[in-house]
């Protein structure tokens, strides 16, 4: 077996990651729903463990909806939702805990499996391990963006929903690279190739990542919810008031005008980005690397349209959450050109 070719237990190791990965992107997808459909809040505990079994008796359905009671939100937001009300946005939250454990389950049996047969090669390792490190951080970051909306204000703080998306696409992308690497143990395009187009392909994969910090922001504020026009806002390019808030910077992440404006802005960016990356491939990219340039500029015209439809027709559940599915598999599409033209 040449250099380039992965071993069977190498394969089987990718398929078991890229499996989880699959996982991690609809984990990434529900969590969009929740938030949308403000159910994050209906669950006031963390309970890795005894949370996995739902309510099973009334009693245990209105000991919980007592204690969403107690909450800003429902106080301020869903006061007067009955026990039917409740177990509506419960059940959303409550599938997004399941799913996050079932993800460290379909994580942590494979590996141990891998590991006790000796099939993990050394190099692996550590970076297996770090990414269930890094799994067990993201469900504790949940639990304190969740935690961050039980006290006074019926909403997650903006920087915690932020930081919890950013861990968990990195996550995703950490893990997909790593599968990646062991599907692929070199690189298919020659030298001159890669030196051309390596460096861009970083840049418009850290412009994309941006964008997605930039859409946690506006999930956050939640500014999809105003200047529901498109290219124009309130009749300008820039809206009125963007930096009406003291200090400046503060516009940047709660001003709900500056943040939508932000998210604008960078979509142009990457579109202007990603079209030039896309352009400068075309005489040197062939085969599966000239296939993946032109899925890249696809899902992006794909998320373009989700984007639009999603700010104009003010944000229906169902589109909100594909524009953030769209958003991942963007990230994915440029991540996976970045691989393919590494360097050996």
């Amino acid at each position: 077996m040449n250099s380039t070719t992965p071993s069977a237990v190498n394969r089987r190791i990718a398929a078991w990651l890229l499996i989880v990965c699959a996982l991690l992107f609809a984990m990434v997808v529900l969590g969009g729903v929740t938030r949308l459909t403000r159910s994050g809040l209906s669950i006031v505990e963390w309970q890795p463990l005894i949370g996995t079994i739902p309510p099973l008796t009334e009693a245990d359905w209105q000991t919980l909806f007592e204690k969403y009671q107690q909450t800003p939100e429902y106080q301020k937001v869903n006061v007067g939702m009955d026990l039917e009300g409740f177990k509506g946005i419960f059940w959303l939250e409550y599938l997004h805990r399941l799913l996050g454990r079932l993800i460290g389950v379909a994580f942590l049996l494979p590996f141990l499996y891998f590991l006790v047969r000796k099939q993990i090669e050394r190099p692996l390792a550590p970076k297996l391990v770090g990414l269930f490190v890094l799994g067990g951080l993201q469900g504790l970051m949940g639990w304190l963006m969740v935690a961050s909306g039980l006290v006074d204000v019926p909403r997650v703080s903006p920087y915690r929903l932020t930081a919890h998306l950013a861990l968990a696409v990195a996550i995703y992308g950490y893990m997909l690279w790593v599968a990646l690497g062991l599907l692929m143990p070199r690189p298919a395009e020659n030298q001159e190739t890669r030196a051309r187009l390596r460096g861009f392909g970083i840049f418009t994969t850290a412009i994309i990542f941006l964008m997605i910090l930039s859409g946690a922001f506006v999930a956050g504020t939640k500014a999809g919810f105003v200047f529901n026009t498109f290219p124009l806002m309130a009749g300008q390019f820039a809206p009125p008031g963007l930096l009406a808030l003291e200090p400046w910077w503060v516009n940047l992440f709660e001003n709900v005008a500056t943040v939508q404006f932000n998210h604008r802005l960078l979509a142009y960016v990457v579109i202007a980005v990603v079209v030039a990356y896309w352009w400068r491939a075309r005489p040197v990219a062939h085969g599966t690397a000239r296939i993946a340039f032109h899925l890249l500029l696809a899902t992006l015209a794909l998320q373009v349209v989700l984007g639009i439809a999603t700010l104009v027709l003010v944000v229906p559940v169902w589109l909100g959450a594909a524009h953030q599915g769209g958003a991942l598999l963007l990230f994915t599409a440029a991540l996976y050109l970045n691989h393919h033209l590494r360097r050996a």
